[in-house]
């Protein structure tokens, strides 16, 4: 008959393997961090979530924290030759088409020989397993895809943007100038790099340019920019460049990641990044070559501009092939 020290240790047992799997199956979840189930590759984690954060010289601890882990990561991008401009392109998984087209046309690195250019897609982590797979093979390929652990959404395109900014603070801080743009812009790349950057002159700083907007929040809850009272209770944003496309020098990046840290978080992206550059004391810089809408095709009228606004792949294709076969013809 079993003795009474044998029948409590088996209890012990059962009453620990119970509660560990209790555990393992009620564990709660993050809506914004979680692990792929699709394979990814492992990057070195660029900064601890709960430690001091360092850039240069400058330390800050954070009290919004960006505590996600890359998940697809191109850290060696600007090692062996510094850029002249990071073109940050924010995209979601289905959009290959648009990330092909770019990749042909205003977006090839090659485009120009005597200056380096980096064009990068940055994506959240997907709730669909297979589209995280597709992406992990198109970076394979291509190697210039960016992914953070936290969900891709909409309301999540904050989180986007200031994962540009972190890899261009971290892993590209020597670059001249960083563009912001999305998937269905047409982007004018001479008139981007020779009449608005001129690589011939010296690189300027604290520089911040776009289509500036100078408006309010929108109360409206059935609106796209619906934004809360409680969460912004200003009946003013600060002046803030379109999200369709903005340029800044490179040193902005780190300024707004750092400012980020400790700035409660908007879902509205462009407004967000104007808040960081108030408290940085950075003024936008109104440049009416960039378009945030929707402009009818003209050969004449698409020289004269930066970014056009809703271009599909197969428009970005003909404006582009357009552009370099007709460069003879005068306006």
């Amino acid at each position: 008959m079993p003795s009474k020290v044998s029948c409590l240790y088996v209890l012990t047992v059962v009453c620990w393997a119970s509660a560990l799997w209790y555990l393992s199956i009620s564990r709660p979840t993050s809506s914004y961090v979680s692990q792929l189930s699709a394979p990814a590759r492992k990057t070195p984690k660029a900064h601890k979530s709960n430690a001091t954060t360092t850039f240069g010289n400058i330390r800050t601890r954070p009290l919004n924290p960006h505590a996600f882990d890359f998940i697809i990561n191109e850290p060696k991008k600007c090692e062996t030759n510094v850029p002249f401009l990071v073109i940050l392109i924010t995209t979601t998984h289905k959009e290959f088409d648009a990330r092909q087209a770019i990749r042909e046309t205003w977006g090839d690195e090659s485009t120009f020989s005597d200056l380096r250019i980096i064009t990068l897609f940055l994506l959240g982590r997907s709730t669909d397993v297979v589209l995280n797979q597709m992406v992990e093979q198109e970076s394979e390929i291509f190697h210039d895809i960016v992914v953070e652990d936290f969900i891709d959404s909409y309301h999540n395109l904050t989180l986007k943007t200031l994962m540009g900014m972190r890899w261009v603070a971290t892993f590209c801080n020597q670059a001249k100038y960083v563009m912001k743009t999305d998937s269905d812009i047409f982007v004018n790349m001479d008139n981007l790099v020779y009449k608005l950057l001129k690589p011939a002159t010296k690189p300027r700083r604290r520089y911040f340019t776009g289509y500036v907007i100078n408006g309010g929040p929108i109360r409206d809850m059935r609106s796209k920019w619906y934004m809360p009272r409680d969460l912004y209770p200003e009946s003013k944003y600060p002046p803030f460049c379109s999200g369709t496309g903005y340029v800044f020098s490179a040193d902005v990046a780190e300024l707004i990641y750092k400012t980020s840290l400790h700035t409660r978080l908007l879902h509205l992206e462009d407004v967000y990044v104007g808040v960081c550059l108030r408290k940085l004391g950075i003024h936008p810089y109104q440049n009416s070559g960039f378009n945030h809408w929707k402009m009818a095709y003209s050969l004449c009228r698409y020289r004269r501009v930066i970014t056009v606004h809703q271009i599909s792949p197969e428009e970005m294709h003909r404006i582009w092939n357009d552009m370099t076969s007709k460069k003879h013809l005068k306006c």
